[in-house]
């Protein structure tokens, strides 16, 4: 018996063998398939797909077998890693001197061995998709091309798991990051709130009581600070609501009228100028995350009015219900979108750069915690409008 020799780069090798992380683990039905289905193909008793480590041949699958590893220095696949030719075939064992007086020839009767590396994207291979007879014999044109072939299929599986691996990792860092920034919001924006409400109420007593000592740009500087706090304020409540959504989304859902709701809304949004809402002419029962939807038609009506440049503002809503969902659409006659910001009006932080009736800016905050909050009520949103026409934004939920 000759013990195989270690290929010249064993230390690159071993490092991609163990990258893939499937020394030691269980069996997979996956690998057990192909073992199956070559051990048909090929006539033969056993079917192996076979990882060789630093001291020992790790059967990843292994049909025929009661056992998942043996020693490398008597291992068929340490020497067929060692072969350039697309299979390492070996006849009869007990007339090779490479595996005379072998203990897997002498005790276990394997005469007969046919494996195909397994190469990986790298170049290396890692072990063997193999097989073994109790006797002397040959294979088919047929039965090495299948041999072959699903190989290259056991590789693929390698890869895929190794993708999904280091996919489910990324992801798994994301989350923490995401959870990381989302307690830095919260703290931070909370921490900002009171010395901003300060700075508001600072400014406003600043005026009542030195009004009169301070000239028009005095008071002017005043008026500036409050209007930057509150605008800093709102910027705050976005990122907050924003980061809340996820906790927003989960909450239990309840039974409700849509009119009721939409009712609701438009008392707390305390319109104080010319507006006209139409409301659905139909009132539907709807069983869905109430206080989501809220946030959701909050924003977009919010918007209908802010970003509106008419003397009377007129907005529609509609609300119907079909195949498991539930649509609106609400409609205003406002300043419109450009069509070349349509494409990222959902973006976190994006903006259309149009300021609104007040003279103001957005934040680009609210539709992006709009979007995230409908399609995680299982629905879509999408938006249409023309300049200085109109916007209408539609989107839907799942209805439980």
């Amino acid at each position: 018996m000759i013990a195989p020799q270690f290929p010249v780069d064993e230390e690159q090798r071993l490092a991609s063998v163990r990258s893939y992380n499937l020394l030691d683990t269980l069996p997979e039905k996956d690998f057990d398939n192909i073992t199956s289905l070559v051990a048909s193909i090929c006539d033969v008793p056993i079917s192996l797909v076979t990882l060789v480590d630093a001291d020992r041949n790790f059967l990843k699958s292994y049909y025929g077998l009661n056992f998942n590893e043996s020693p490398r220095n008597i291992s068929f696949c340490g020497h067929a890693i060692l072969e350039d030719s697309s299979i390492f075939i070996v006849e009869d064992a007990r007339k090779d001197p490479r595996f005379m007086n072998n203990p897997l020839v002498k005790d276990m009767q394997a005469i007969f061995y046919a494996g195909v590396r397994l190469i990986n994207s790298d170049g290396y291979p890692l072990g063997t998709l193999c097989v073994f007879d109790t006797k002397p014999r040959t294979l088919t044109k047929s039965q090495k091309n299948a041999l072959i072939s699903m190989a290259y299929q056991v590789v693929n599986l390698f890869e895929a798991r190794k993708r999904n691996r280091m996919l489910m990792a990324v992801q798994q860092e994301l989350e923490d990051k995401n959870e990381e920034l989302k307690n830095f919001a919260g703290i931070v924006s909370h921490d900002m709130k009171m010395p901003l409400a300060n700075m508001i109420i600072t400014s406003d007593m600043l005026r009542s009581k030195y009004a009169s000592l301070l000239d028009k740009q005095g008071n002017e500087y005043l008026e500036y600070i409050k209007q930057s706090s509150f605008t800093l304020s709102e910027y705050i409540t976005g990122l907050l609501e924003h980061y809340e959504s996820d906790n927003t989304a989960s909450l239990t859902d309840e039974i409700f009228d849509s009119n009721d709701l939409l009712e609701e809304i438009i008392e707390l949004l305390n319109i104080n100028i010319d507006c006209e809402i139409n409301l659905p002419e139909q009132n539907i029962e709807m069983q869905a995350n109430r206080a989501a939807l809220e946030q959701i038609i909050l924003n977009l009506v919010g918007n209908c009015l802010k970003y509106n440049d008419k003397e009377r503002i007129k907005i529609d809503i509609e609300c119907t219900e079909e195949r498991g969902f539930y649509h609106f659409s609400i409609s205003d006659n406002g300043m419109g979108i450009q069509k070349n910001k349509l494409s990222a009006i959902f973006d976190l932080f994006v903006t259309t750069g149009i300021l609104d009736r007040n003279g103001k800016k957005g934040n680009g905050i609210g539709l992006s915690t709009v979007k995230k909050l409908v399609t995680k009520l299982g629905g879509e949103i999408e938006v249409s409008s023309k300049l200085g026409k109109g916007t209408t934004f539609q989107f839907s939920i799942k209805k439980k």
